[in-house]
């Protein structure tokens, strides 16, 4: 015990006697450890990790419109009888989003549709439940339904479901006339049938048409993502409200290449509205081809500063030539709206109701002339240019 306390002395005295030596004959050496160590602590300090955010910082983004948006969301599965085709036929360059369809027998196909009425109403997609047999729908909650196809219009690619369950959610319908490209959007779907997803963008232009998708056309472009599965799905704005009904978009690869097509929720509205009440949507008719009515064409044709629709010709024994419109004529009017464009005419002409009238204006070599035409009814066409027949 004696030896190991006189070696725990011997120890301190040498340490002792070092510390004395560096003291005295090299004091800058513990001046250099105590400033690493002064260094060291306020480097910690300043990089010391902020205190973590309010809850409601955290959250900031667009998480609450689409917690009121998603749960009208639903999935749908069609299928189809073997040897019909799944879902309308991709374009070189617009293709539809339309799920994967595995080979077999019946056909699948995947889409999206919104509930829009606590009833069991929703809409969708004509291409994805076209040539269906059976439709399930699967609501965002597991919940799972047969859906009755009420009714659907080929010619604004839109489809009305109805399915039968309890405490349904509805989605709140916004106004697309609102919008203002780059207001905030998101796109709600079940692409490639991974689940339910949100993906956002901004409203990249308004009023594309001419694009060859449908007969009638004025949709909304957007860069929020747009995949195979989110056809017939939701395009709501910052506050949850449905804007749109995603249908389509241009892609060399059929995947999402930021440019995105929806139908104004407007449109849609007016289609479901009719096909409630009616069983289908009933538009006017007025048979006459138009072109577009350029400077040049114009001068042509020496119509000096005219500024209308070209009739290019007139369907015999139809409603326009019934009232005395002939080719070369130049349409400025519908009633008391305006056409300068074979798109305007088309719409306006359709939005009327078939066996009413309507004062049609027409400039013919220079006079001004009204001409009141009785609409019939406009048979369902295939998709095409508006351009063609109005």
């Amino acid at each position: 015990m004696k030896r190991l306390w006189l070696i725990f002395a011997q120890a301190v005295t040498v340490v002792l006697a070092a510390v004395f030596v560096v003291t005295t004959l090299k004091p800058q050496w513990l001046q250099q450890t105590r400033w690493r160590e002064a260094t060291i602590a306020q480097t910690a300090r300043q990089i010391a990790l902020p205190p973590a955010p309010p809850a409601s910082a955290v959250r900031a983004g667009f998480a609450q419109a689409a917690r009121a948006a998603s749960p009208a969301v639903v999935s749908i599965t069609a299928s189809k009888a073997s040897g019909r085709a799944a879902g309308r036929a991709r374009e070189p360059l617009f293709g539809f989003p339309f799920g994967p369809q595995p080979r077999g027998n019946p056909q699948l196909g995947l889409g999206s549709g919104v509930i829009i009425s606590a009833d069991g109403v929703l809409l969708t997609n004509n291409h994805v439940v076209e040539g269906a047999s059976d439709i399930e729908v699967q609501l965002s909650d597991g919940r799972q339904a047969r859906a009755t196809l009420l009714g659907t219009d080929p010619e604004t690619d839109i489809a009305v479901l109805k399915i039968d369950l309890p405490d349904l959610p509805a989605v709140a319908l916004g106004d697309a006339a609102s919008l203002q490209v780059g207001d905030m959007v998101l796109a709600i779907g079940n692409p490639f049938n991974v689940g339910q997803t949100v993906t956002s963008g901004i409203v990249s232009a308004l009023g594309r048409n001419q694009l060859g998708i449908n007969t009638f056309e004025n949709f909304i472009q957007t860069d929020a993502a747009i995949n195979p599965g989110n056809s017939g799905g939701a395009l709501v704005d910052a506050d949850g409200r449905l804007v749109g009904i995603n249908t389509a978009i241009f892609s060399r690869s059929g995947g999402s290449l930021g440019i995105g097509f929806a139908i104004p929720v407007d449109v849609a509205r007016q289609v479901a509205t009719a096909i409630l009440k009616d069983g289908s949507v009933a538009r006017g008719w007025i048979g006459v081809q138009t072109r577009e009515l350029t400077p040049e064409l114009a001068e042509a044709l020496k119509l000096g500063d005219a500024k209308g629709v070209l009739v290019g010709g007139v369907i015999n024994d139809g409603p326009a030539a019934k009232a005395g419109i002939k080719p070369g004529d130049v349409l400025t009017r519908v009633g008391e709206r305006a056409v300068t464009t074979p798109v305007e005419l088309l719409a306006s002409v359709a939005a009327l109701k078939p066996r009413s009238q309507v004062a049609v204006g027409v400039q013919r070599a220079g006079k001004a002339m009204t001409f009141s035409v009785t609409l019939a009814q406009r048979e369902r066409l295939k998709p095409q240019p508006a351009s063609e027949e109005d």
